[in-house]
């Protein structure tokens, strides 16, 4: 349970965290009494700062006198002391400004909201795709690349595309490829891709004849193509961590990176934001992944045209400009929705 914090404690607390998300560094009483006009002599401020202390809203990283907030400060702090402000028309206008250009395919636009989120920020900008099998299928084309080799390029009806190599034992023709493509594409557009195999299998009981051996072969191929389906993520501005100091710690960075590139961490982690709605914070260990220790995540879920959900946000130090980011998150999850309902339409 939180303990109870006077309004006096409240605001050093809050001094204390708006100056270290600022400088990175501890901070003393006498920056807190000098720069925040709080009328209170350094050594009240000092006692104070003990009792924050005591309490685990703050630590003292140094023999100085200076203080940092912990994870239980910057909770407190985003519960019931951080003021976010509504973007103003003017912070909107110039963030539409980034997806200007037209003609974007949905994957060219999502990873266009990481680069974005990154720029804005000035942290890493993630963004998840949503998951390809809960979309509404458009178009597939398998295209013959050697024997036992095939190409399968799936278009959903959001316009997200994903390509995929599989491997099969069936020597089929461009030809037998290419009437597999027309039966699909004719057949089952408009239709969620995770439920057109269960079609497949009803049409086959419901019309035996109609179906021989080279059919069997091609629900094979569909299956295959269908099957380990891994999430796309982009991330955007990795770079950026660097800059950083709490990262410049070695093995901290590497675990990072490694989190960053093989994604099979960010992808269950995001997969679980998008169950929530709004935007998420997590604070360093609140996401429960030692590979983002010492990080924070401000996340928000989108919806494609076609009603899939995906998840986007900024990942970077738990000493983040929380006030600064949560209502850009918010508003490029809101713009990105719109834009992928657009051009569905």
């Amino acid at each position: 349970m939180t303990e109870a914090l006077n309004e006096r404690s409240r605001k050093i607390l809050e001094a204390i965290i708006e100056d270290h998300i600022a400088s990175a560094e501890p901070v003393g009483s006498r920056a807190i009494t000098r720069r925040h006009g709080i009328a209170l002599s350094p050594a009240t401020v000092r006692n104070v700062m003990s009792d924050l202390e005591e309490m685990g809203y703050l630590i003292a990283p140094h023999t100085s006198s200076g203080r940092i907030p912990t994870e239980k400060g910057y909770r407190f702090y985003l519960d019931s002391l951080l003021r976010v402000r509504a973007l103003t028309a003017q912070q909107k206008e110039r963030i539409r400004r980034y997806y200007q250009r037209r003609g974007l395919r949905a994957d060219e636009l999502l990873r266009e909201a990481g680069r974005v989120l990154s720029n804005i920020s000035h942290y890493t900008g993630i963004v998840m795709a949503p998951q390809f099998t809960a979309s509404v299928f458009r178009h597939i084309e398998f295209v013959r690349l050697s024997h036992g080799r095939i190409l399968v390029i799936f278009v959903s009806e959001s316009g997200l595309v994903q390509n995929k190599i599989i491997e099969t034992r069936e020597d089929l023709s461009q030809r037998d490829l290419e009437n597999l493509n027309n039966y699909l594409n004719q057949r089952f557009a408009g239709l969620p891709i995770g439920k057109i195999k269960q079609r497949l299998l009803h049409e086959m009981t419901q019309e035996k004849a109609l179906y021989d051996k080279l059919f069997a072969r091609f629900m094979g191929l569909f299956d295959a193509a269908l099957a380990d389906e891994s999430r796309e993520v982009f991330i955007e501005g990795v770079s950026r961590m660097l800059e950083q100091p709490e990262f410049s710690d070695l093995e901290r960075m590497k675990r990072l990176f490694q989190a960053f590139e093989q994604k099979s961490t960010l992808v269950e982690f995001l997969d679980k934001c998008q169950k929530s709605q709004g935007v998420q914070i997590f604070i360093g260990s609140e996401t429960s992944y030692r590979e983002i220790e010492g990080c924070s995540l401000i996340t928000a879920s989108y919806h494609s045209g076609d009603g899939t959900i995906g998840t986007l946000g900024v990942i970077g130090p738990t000493r983040m400009a929380y006030s600064q980011v949560i209502p850009v998150v918010d508003y490029t999850a809101q713009l990105v929705s719109q834009l992928l309902e657009t051009e569905n339409e």
